[in-house]
């Protein structure tokens, strides 16, 4: 399964941006989770997943009430919708299916990482 990462771009403090996740095969009954990195070589931060239910889940307090992930199945796609960003949401965000997000939570990453979508938080 590859996923393609788009949506990114540079947007102002408070600004928002809505990122997109869809893949090369179906991700109907995928869980989909969203990662940053802030910087290379910087660790991969779990942002947000989504189970093939619906069921949404935030991993970072400081994004719980600003980022919203949702799904639509029919255009095989995932969203990461974020608003009122930060410079501190600034890197690169990656998609990836982890077999459930209670095991996204803890300790699961993908074992490749796809080309991601730069965000660029900056006034």
């Amino acid at each position: 399964l590859q996923f393609v990462e788009s949506g990114g771009g540079l947007v102002q403090p408070g600004g928002p941006l809505r990122l997109s996740c869809t893949a090369s095969s179906s991700l109907l009954r995928s869980s989909i989770a969203w990662f940053r990195q802030a910087a290379p070589l910087k660790a991969h931060e779990r942002v947000s997943c989504i189970s093939d239910r619906g069921a949404s889940s935030y991993d970072l307090d400081s994004v719980e009430h600003r980022f919203t992930i949702y799904r639509d199945d029919a255009k095989n796609m995932v969203y990461l919708q974020m608003n009122h960003l930060q410079v501190e949401d600034s890197g690169v965000y990656y998609c990836a299916a982890p077999p459930a997000c209670h095991l996204w939570r803890e300790t699961w990453y993908p074992a490749k990482w796809g080309q991601g979508t730069q965000v660029t938080v900056s006034s």
